[in-house]
């Protein structure tokens, strides 16, 4: 790979920092480098900036809406969003549903949901998991009976995120009973405006509300909104999932967030005298952090060599996923140790302390889920065995 950038890409380095100065408010910084989301009407905001600029599909092809970055375009993206506090785009319509849509989906359900993923018209939930299936995702048991013109689903989704503000959510069902539980499932597209649909808050405990239960009960939703062919869900189903990994791609590289929030604190909080981030323990854990950090964002640039290419990266998604929900959790446990006792009160007590408290805490309590969502550590540990060992 070749690491220096062009003339062409320094030119557009400075357009990129020159929208973000002008389009990132200061004070979501505290909240971004915690790794924490975004309120959804902030998201929409950001993403609607981007939508007007032609930056809001950055992986998309050109005929889609994309704006036809190269590697080095996407990652100058990603950096500078990083360096500027950016949030992360949503990425449930962007990133998930939006290209199995462009892959697979008829040219009537492009001309449909193409353009609201692109900007932020409509809002995406993911209904994928259930009760007794999460990594064993084959195990789902919701149902969706044809009738007439009409599919009619009945069932129960798990940890949905954002589906009390959800206008529409892709779902995985079951349209026959096969022998093989990889068989017969397929991928449909529901409005969350339709009757039969009742949504539930699961509390977490980073008392952020994000995960809800989804009920479906005759919930009618037109053949029209089928993905694909019936039948091949769980194939369309695998490629989001692989998806959902990479978006740990472009996650990986907003490390350096999190830990020159470490960093600052360890800088202004004493020991005995001396700033912590001097004492040679503190020093020693950051420096492996960042090293660590620095080693997975060159892994980061190879899977985009690897997807410029049209080569097959393999395992390497899961290889980052894997590596980034680590470290992420290292970092958030740092961060809190470099703020001292004080980072355990949740909120921030009036007038005192840094102003990233008590936004490190959340960040450190919400850390916890990486290792479990788009496919729990265990699963991304037999992926790698799998493929890349062929254990």
């Amino acid at each position: 790979m070749d690491l220096e950038f062009t003339s062409a890409e320094l030119a557009f380095r400075e357009e990129v920092r020159a929208f973000f100065a002008e389009n990132v408010p200061a004070e979501w910084l505290t909240r971004v480098r915690a790794g924490l989301r975004l309120e959804p009407q902030e998201l929409i905001a950001y993403q609607k900036a981007l939508a007007a600029k032609g930056w809001g599909a950055p992986t998309w092809p050109v005929e889609y809406g994309g704006p036809g970055w190269s590697p080095a375009q996407n990652y100058i993206f990603e950096s500078e969003s990083a360096r500027a506090g950016a949030p992360i785009q949503f990425h449930q319509g962007l990133e998930l549903i939006g290209p199995i849509i462009f892959t697979y989906g008829s040219q009537e359900l492009k001309d449909r949901y193409l353009p609201g993923i692109i900007h932020a018209d409509d809002w995406w939930c993911q209904g994928y998991s259930e009760p007794g299936a999460g990594s064993d995702l084959a195990s789902l048991r919701t149902t969706a009976v044809r009738d007439g013109d009409h599919y009619v689903l009945n069932g129960q989704k798990m940890w949905t995120s954002y589906a009390q503000v959800a206008s529409h959510m892709f779902v995985l069902a079951r349209t026959s009973q096969e022998p093989k539980r990889q068989q017969g499932i397929s991928l449909l597209l529901v409005d969350m405006n339709t009757p039969g649909i009742a949504i539930r808050k699961i509390e977490t405990m980073d008392e952020k509300y994000t995960t809800n239960e989804v009920f479906l009960d005759d919930v009618r939703v037109p053949v029209g909104n089928l993905v694909g062919e019936e039948g091949r869900g769980w194939e369309y189903g695998k490629v989001l999932l692989d998806r959902e990994r990479m978006v740990c791609s472009a996650t990986a590289i907003h490390l350096p967030q999190v830990l020159g929030g470490v960093r600052e604190a360890a800088s202004a909080r004493k020991v005995r005298g001396v700033p912590l981030i001097e004492t040679p323990a503190f020093a020693a854990q950051l420096a492996q952090l960042e090293i660590e950090a620095m080693a997975l964002e060159t892994m980061v640039l190879r899977l985009l060599a690897d997807l410029a290419s049209g080569a097959d990266s393999g395992p390497r998604g899961s290889m980052v996923k894997l590596r980034w929900s680590d470290l992420y959790q290292r970092g958030t446990a740092l961060w809190i140790e470099a703020l001292g006792p004080e980072a355990a009160h949740f909120r921030a007590l009036e007038g005192q302390g840094p102003v990233d408290m008590p936004y490190a805490m959340q960040g450190a309590l919400y850390s916890r889920v990486t290792s479990i969502y788009g496919g729990s550590s265990e699963i991304q540990h037999n992926i790698i065995a799998r493929r890349a060992l062929g254990l």
